[in-house]
Protein backbone atom coordinates (compact mmCIF):
# COMPACT_ATOMS: atom_id res chain seq x y z
CA UNK A 1 0.00 0.00 0.00
CA UNK A 2 1.08 3.59 -0.61
CA UNK A 3 2.76 5.62 2.13
CA UNK A 4 0.42 7.60 4.42
CA UNK A 5 2.48 10.79 4.19
CA UNK A 6 0.26 11.79 1.30
CA UNK A 7 -3.00 10.61 -0.28
CA UNK A 8 -2.66 8.85 -3.61
CA UNK A 9 -5.96 8.55 -5.46
CA UNK A 10 -6.53 6.70 -8.71
CA UNK A 11 -9.31 8.20 -10.82
CA UNK A 12 -10.68 5.35 -12.90
CA UNK A 13 -13.64 4.02 -14.80
CA UNK A 14 -13.37 1.41 -17.53
CA UNK A 15 -16.23 3.10 -19.34
CA UNK A 16 -15.21 6.08 -21.47
CA UNK A 17 -17.01 9.41 -21.59
CA UNK A 18 -17.88 9.61 -17.89
CA UNK A 19 -15.87 12.75 -17.09
CA UNK A 20 -12.82 10.93 -15.71
CA UNK A 21 -10.12 13.27 -17.02
CA UNK A 22 -12.35 16.32 -16.52
CA UNK A 23 -12.71 15.28 -12.89
CA UNK A 24 -8.96 14.67 -12.51
CA UNK A 25 -8.09 18.12 -13.89
CA UNK A 26 -10.73 20.09 -12.03
CA UNK A 27 -10.58 18.26 -8.71
CA UNK A 28 -6.80 18.70 -8.68
CA UNK A 29 -7.18 22.39 -9.50
CA UNK A 30 -9.80 22.86 -6.80
CA UNK A 31 -7.63 21.11 -4.19
CA UNK A 32 -4.70 23.35 -5.17
CA UNK A 33 -6.92 26.45 -5.01
CA UNK A 34 -7.88 25.52 -1.45
CA UNK A 35 -4.17 25.40 -0.58
CA UNK A 36 -3.14 21.76 -0.99
CA UNK A 37 0.01 20.84 -2.92
CA UNK A 38 -1.18 18.53 -5.69
CA UNK A 39 0.38 16.36 -8.39
CA UNK A 40 -1.46 14.78 -11.32
CA UNK A 41 0.19 11.86 -13.08
CA UNK A 42 -1.26 11.41 -16.56
CA UNK A 43 -1.26 7.68 -17.38
CA UNK A 44 -3.53 7.89 -20.42
CA UNK A 45 -1.62 7.79 -23.75
CA UNK A 46 -4.17 10.24 -25.17
CA UNK A 47 -2.73 12.85 -22.80
CA UNK A 48 -5.94 14.81 -22.34
CA UNK A 49 -5.13 15.76 -18.75
CA UNK A 50 -1.78 17.14 -19.91
CA UNK A 51 -3.34 19.13 -22.75
CA UNK A 52 -6.16 20.33 -20.50
CA UNK A 53 -3.60 21.80 -18.11
CA UNK A 54 -1.73 23.61 -20.88
CA UNK A 55 1.24 21.26 -21.35
CA UNK A 56 1.68 20.99 -25.12
CA UNK A 57 3.01 17.81 -26.71
CA UNK A 58 6.29 19.45 -27.75
CA UNK A 59 6.94 20.55 -24.18
CA UNK A 60 6.76 17.02 -22.78
CA UNK A 61 10.48 16.29 -22.70
CA UNK A 62 9.89 14.00 -19.71
CA UNK A 63 6.73 12.04 -19.09
CA UNK A 64 5.02 9.31 -17.08
CA UNK A 65 6.52 6.84 -19.55
CA UNK A 66 10.03 7.89 -18.48
CA UNK A 67 9.06 7.45 -14.83
CA UNK A 68 7.63 3.98 -15.42
CA UNK A 69 10.68 2.70 -17.32
CA UNK A 70 13.02 4.19 -14.70
CA UNK A 71 14.61 6.83 -16.95
CA UNK A 72 13.86 9.62 -14.44
CA UNK A 73 12.17 10.32 -11.13
CA UNK A 74 8.86 12.01 -10.35
CA UNK A 75 10.42 15.40 -9.67
CA UNK A 76 12.36 15.45 -12.95
CA UNK A 77 9.17 14.70 -14.91
CA UNK A 78 6.83 17.08 -13.06
CA UNK A 79 5.79 20.34 -14.72
CA UNK A 80 4.44 23.37 -12.85
CA UNK A 81 1.03 24.29 -14.29
CA UNK A 82 -0.55 27.74 -14.48
CA UNK A 83 -2.29 26.90 -11.19
CA UNK A 84 -0.19 27.61 -8.06
CA UNK A 85 0.46 24.40 -6.06
CA UNK A 86 -0.54 22.17 -9.00
CA UNK A 87 2.00 20.06 -10.90
CA UNK A 88 1.62 17.40 -13.57
CA UNK A 89 3.68 14.51 -14.89
CA UNK A 90 2.39 14.51 -18.48
CA UNK A 91 1.87 11.53 -20.75
CA UNK A 92 3.01 10.80 -24.29
CA UNK A 93 2.08 8.20 -26.90
CA UNK A 94 5.16 6.23 -25.74
CA UNK A 95 2.87 4.73 -23.09
CA UNK A 96 1.21 2.65 -25.82
CA UNK A 97 4.32 0.45 -26.00
CA UNK A 98 4.97 0.26 -22.27
CA UNK A 99 3.20 -3.03 -21.61
CA UNK A 100 5.32 -4.88 -24.15
CA UNK A 101 8.52 -3.28 -22.85
CA UNK A 102 8.09 -4.28 -19.21
CA UNK A 103 5.90 -7.40 -19.58
CA UNK A 104 8.73 -9.75 -18.56
CA UNK A 105 9.74 -7.78 -15.47
CA UNK A 106 8.77 -9.23 -12.12
CA UNK A 107 8.00 -5.75 -10.79
CA UNK A 108 5.88 -4.70 -13.80
CA UNK A 109 2.78 -3.98 -11.65
CA UNK A 110 4.76 -1.92 -9.13
CA UNK A 111 6.77 0.46 -11.30
CA UNK A 112 4.71 3.50 -10.32
CA UNK A 113 4.53 2.49 -6.67
CA UNK A 114 8.32 2.35 -6.51
CA UNK A 115 8.61 5.78 -8.14
CA UNK A 116 6.19 7.28 -5.60
CA UNK A 117 8.09 5.99 -2.57
CA UNK A 118 10.45 8.96 -2.59
CA UNK A 119 10.90 12.18 -0.65
CA UNK A 120 9.92 14.12 -3.78
CA UNK A 121 6.53 12.39 -3.89
CA UNK A 122 5.97 12.97 -0.17
CA UNK A 123 6.08 16.73 -0.83
CA UNK A 124 2.54 16.55 -2.26
CA UNK A 125 -0.58 16.37 -0.11
CA UNK A 126 -2.56 14.70 -2.90
CA UNK A 127 -1.42 12.74 -5.92
CA UNK A 128 -4.14 12.03 -8.49
CA UNK A 129 -3.57 9.31 -11.08
CA UNK A 130 -5.54 9.72 -14.31
CA UNK A 131 -5.99 6.29 -15.93
CA UNK A 132 -6.93 5.20 -19.44
CA UNK A 133 -10.54 4.01 -19.87
CA UNK A 134 -9.50 0.34 -19.89
CA UNK A 135 -8.04 -2.24 -17.54
CA UNK A 136 -4.42 -2.66 -18.61
CA UNK A 137 -0.96 -2.54 -17.05
CA UNK A 138 -1.15 1.24 -16.66
CA UNK A 139 -4.35 0.94 -14.62
CA UNK A 140 -2.85 -1.92 -12.59
CA UNK A 141 0.19 0.26 -11.80
CA UNK A 142 -2.08 3.10 -10.70
CA UNK A 143 -4.18 0.88 -8.44
CA UNK A 144 -1.12 -0.86 -7.01
CA UNK A 145 0.36 2.54 -6.07
CA UNK A 146 -2.79 4.14 -4.65
CA UNK A 147 -4.53 4.30 -1.32
CA UNK A 148 -7.91 4.50 -3.00
CA UNK A 149 -9.96 4.73 -6.19
CA UNK A 150 -12.26 7.64 -6.99
CA UNK A 151 -14.92 6.70 -9.54
CA UNK A 152 -16.61 9.29 -11.78
CA UNK A 153 -20.04 7.97 -12.75
CA UNK A 154 -22.17 9.56 -15.45
CA UNK A 155 -25.85 10.02 -14.59
CA UNK A 156 -27.14 7.71 -17.30
CA UNK A 157 -29.07 4.44 -17.62
CA UNK A 158 -26.12 1.99 -17.72
CA UNK A 159 -24.14 3.70 -14.95
CA UNK A 160 -24.52 0.94 -12.35
CA UNK A 161 -23.58 -1.74 -14.86
CA UNK A 162 -20.25 -0.03 -15.58
CA UNK A 163 -19.67 0.53 -11.87
CA UNK A 164 -20.17 -3.16 -11.13
CA UNK A 165 -17.40 -4.02 -13.59
CA UNK A 166 -15.01 -1.52 -11.99
CA UNK A 167 -15.73 -2.80 -8.47
CA UNK A 168 -14.87 -6.32 -9.66
CA UNK A 169 -11.58 -4.93 -10.98
CA UNK A 170 -10.85 -3.30 -7.61
CA UNK A 171 -11.53 -6.63 -5.86
CA UNK A 172 -9.11 -8.37 -8.25
CA UNK A 173 -6.42 -5.75 -7.53
CA UNK A 174 -6.94 -6.23 -3.79
CA UNK A 175 -6.45 -9.98 -4.15
CA UNK A 176 -3.32 -9.69 -6.26
CA UNK A 177 -1.29 -6.49 -5.79
CA UNK A 178 -2.80 -4.07 -3.23
CA UNK A 179 -4.88 -5.53 -0.37
CA UNK A 180 -5.34 -2.08 1.20
CA UNK A 181 -6.97 -0.45 -1.84
CA UNK A 182 -10.15 1.36 -0.85
CA UNK A 183 -12.99 3.07 -2.70
CA UNK A 184 -12.38 6.77 -2.08
CA UNK A 185 -15.84 7.67 -3.32
CA UNK A 186 -18.25 7.83 -6.23
CA UNK A 187 -18.62 11.18 -8.04
CA UNK A 188 -21.83 11.60 -10.02
CA UNK A 189 -21.05 13.58 -13.18
CA UNK A 190 -22.95 15.15 -16.09
CA UNK A 191 -26.02 15.65 -13.93
CA UNK A 192 -28.95 17.44 -15.59
CA UNK A 193 -31.61 18.50 -13.10
CA UNK A 194 -34.17 18.74 -15.93
CA UNK A 195 -33.78 15.05 -16.70
CA UNK A 196 -35.90 12.65 -14.63
CA UNK A 197 -33.65 9.72 -15.54
CA UNK A 198 -30.60 11.53 -14.15
CA UNK A 199 -32.34 11.98 -10.80
CA UNK A 200 -33.37 8.32 -10.81
CA UNK A 201 -29.74 7.30 -11.38
CA UNK A 202 -28.66 9.52 -8.47
CA UNK A 203 -31.27 7.89 -6.21
CA UNK A 204 -30.33 4.35 -7.30
CA UNK A 205 -26.58 4.87 -6.85
CA UNK A 206 -27.06 6.42 -3.42
CA UNK A 207 -29.40 3.61 -2.39
CA UNK A 208 -26.86 0.95 -3.41
CA UNK A 209 -23.66 2.65 -2.22
CA UNK A 210 -24.74 4.99 0.57
CA UNK A 211 -21.96 7.07 2.11
CA UNK A 212 -19.48 6.15 -0.62
CA UNK A 213 -21.31 8.58 -2.92
CA UNK A 214 -20.27 12.22 -2.64
CA UNK A 215 -23.04 14.72 -1.95
CA UNK A 216 -21.74 17.03 -4.67
CA UNK A 217 -23.29 16.52 -8.10
CA UNK A 218 -21.17 17.64 -11.06
CA UNK A 219 -23.57 19.25 -13.56
CA UNK A 220 -23.47 19.19 -17.33
CA UNK A 221 -21.82 22.52 -18.06
CA UNK A 222 -20.77 24.14 -21.33
CA UNK A 223 -17.98 26.17 -19.72
CA UNK A 224 -16.38 23.04 -18.24
CA UNK A 225 -16.53 21.39 -21.68
CA UNK A 226 -14.95 24.42 -23.37
CA UNK A 227 -12.06 24.91 -20.93
CA UNK A 228 -9.70 22.12 -22.15
CA UNK A 229 -9.58 23.57 -25.67
CA UNK A 230 -7.97 26.65 -24.09
CA UNK A 231 -5.50 24.52 -22.09
CA UNK A 232 -7.15 25.58 -18.83
CA UNK A 233 -9.06 23.92 -16.02
CA UNK A 234 -12.61 25.22 -15.65
CA UNK A 235 -11.74 27.16 -12.49
CA UNK A 236 -9.23 29.30 -14.43
CA UNK A 237 -11.49 29.54 -17.46
CA UNK A 238 -14.68 30.56 -15.62
CA UNK A 239 -14.56 30.46 -11.83
CA UNK A 240 -18.20 31.43 -11.42
CA UNK A 241 -19.74 28.77 -13.66
CA UNK A 242 -21.74 25.98 -12.04
CA UNK A 243 -19.16 23.33 -12.95
CA UNK A 244 -16.26 25.19 -11.33
CA UNK A 245 -18.26 25.75 -8.17
CA UNK A 246 -19.22 22.07 -8.05
CA UNK A 247 -15.58 20.95 -8.26
CA UNK A 248 -14.62 23.36 -5.47
CA UNK A 249 -17.40 21.84 -3.38
CA UNK A 250 -16.19 18.33 -4.25
CA UNK A 251 -12.63 19.23 -3.21
CA UNK A 252 -13.93 20.40 0.17
CA UNK A 253 -15.75 17.08 0.57
CA UNK A 254 -12.61 15.12 -0.31
CA UNK A 255 -10.59 17.05 2.29
CA UNK A 256 -13.28 16.66 4.96
CA UNK A 257 -13.46 12.90 4.39
CA UNK A 258 -9.69 12.65 4.56
CA UNK A 259 -9.65 14.50 7.89
CA UNK A 260 -12.33 12.18 9.28
CA UNK A 261 -10.42 9.13 8.05
CA UNK A 262 -7.23 10.28 9.79
CA UNK A 263 -9.10 10.90 13.05
CA UNK A 264 -10.72 7.45 12.86
CA UNK A 265 -7.34 5.83 12.19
Amino acid sequence: MANERNRIITIANQKGGVGKTTTAINLATALAAIGERVLIIDLDPQGNASTGLGIGRRERTRSSYDVLVGACGIEEAAFQTAVPNLFIVPSTMDLLGLEMEIAQRGDRAFRLKQALQTHEAYAYSYILLDCPPSFNLLTVNAMAAAHSVLVPLQCEFFALEGLSQLLETVDEVRRTVNPGLDIQGIVLTMYDSRNNLAQQVVNDVREHLGEKVYHTLIPRNVRVSEAPSYGKPAILYDLKCAGSQAYLQLASEVIQRERRRKVAA
